[in-house]
């Protein structure tokens, strides 16, 4: 996983895929990292969220990853 700005590695990252593309993000934050993948998801990009532990999550299991 990317290092943050202190050099630790951050908790969640998010990998969005489409057609021949594909994009990966890295927060802290789970709530920001759920909602940017809510609203790649809405437009059609096929999104994983990964936590800290490996658990990969889809957009059916987000709101779990919320009540962790």
């Amino acid at each position: 996983m990317q290092g943050s700005a202190r050099g630790q590695a951050l908790a969640y990252k998010m990998i969005a895929e489409r057609d021949n593309e594909k994009y990966s993000f890295a927060r802290e934050s789970r709530l920001l990292i759920v909602a940017k993948a809510k609203v790649w998801a809405s437009e059609g990009w096929r999104v994983v969220i990964t936590d800290q532990d490996g658990k990969a999550y889809a957009p059916p299991e987000f709101d779990q990853l919320l009540a962790a």
